[in-house]
């Protein structure tokens, strides 16, 4: 039976990853970022409108306000919409989905390990500690990748202006502007606590590696008294 000291850490760390399951759940239910468009008629220089998107990972809103003569409010689905505007931002959008997939697999596989390990003493590497280093800094790395990639399709991609154009054909759009929500930032949370999942598992495997090492020093650092026996 592993020692109270092993089986602490470990289901600190189960509990940490478990908290990252749950803001990446609600994470992925909200908004993720707004983007601001000045609006006008075609062949029109005075911008006397606005088209807001507020992006959701599934979901988005556009609000138009004289864009580019009237206003309105329309919901639509994230990917059937952007399959509809072009290659690239219906790409970098379901890599983002698929990157968040593969982050709540590999949490859900260093919860799984974290147990295991609370009760049980493995043998088998995989099983061990550095079945947990390795999937908990997978889910850390992904979840940052993530970040930027949805960066680069918000602000660099002509994703927002091209869904404006599907609803207002005739509109003339400038000065785009970004501004990310609640989720984004939830993902950085989420990094954070795979993070600590890694760190509560370090610091009992470097204090138990340091054990053995104390147990197993060279009989010459022994007193001589000990090796005249």
């Amino acid at each position: 039976m592993p020692s109270t000291k092993k089986t602490l850490h470990f289901m600190c760390s189960a509990l940490a990853t478990a908290l990252s399951v749950g803001v990446m759940g609600y994470c992925m239910s909200t908004q993720w970022a707004t983007m601001t468009m000045e609006c006008t008629q075609i062949g029109n220089s005075f911008s006397d409108g606005t088209a807001v998107i507020t992006l959701e990972l599934f979901v988005g809103i556009l609000n138009r306000n004289f864009c580019p003569s009237f206003g309105g409010q329309d919901s639509f689905q994230v990917i059937p919409k952007l399959v509809e505007t072009g290659v690239t931002p219906v790409v970098l959008h379901a890599l983002v989905l698929c990157l968040l997939a593969l982050c709540l697999l590999f949490s859900a596989c260093s919860i799984l390990i974290s147990l295991y390990n609370s009760v049980s003493n493995p043998y088998e590497t995989y099983m061990g500690p550095v079945g947990i280093y390795v999937c908990s800094a997978l889910s850390a790395c992904l979840s940052v990748v993530v970040l930027i990639i949805f960066v680069v399709n918000v602000s660099v991609t002509s994703m927002a202006e091209d869904v404006v154009k599907k609803f207002s054909p005739d509109a003339d759009l400038r000065n785009k502007s970004s501004e990310m929500k609640l989720g984004y930032y939830l993902v950085i949370l989420y990094t954070l606590l795979s993070l600590l999942a890694i760190a509560l598992i370090y610091t009992y495997d470097h204090a138990a590696y340091t054990h053995r090492r104390e147990q197993q020093r060279p009989t010459e650092d022994a007193p001589k008294e000990i090796m005249m026996y």
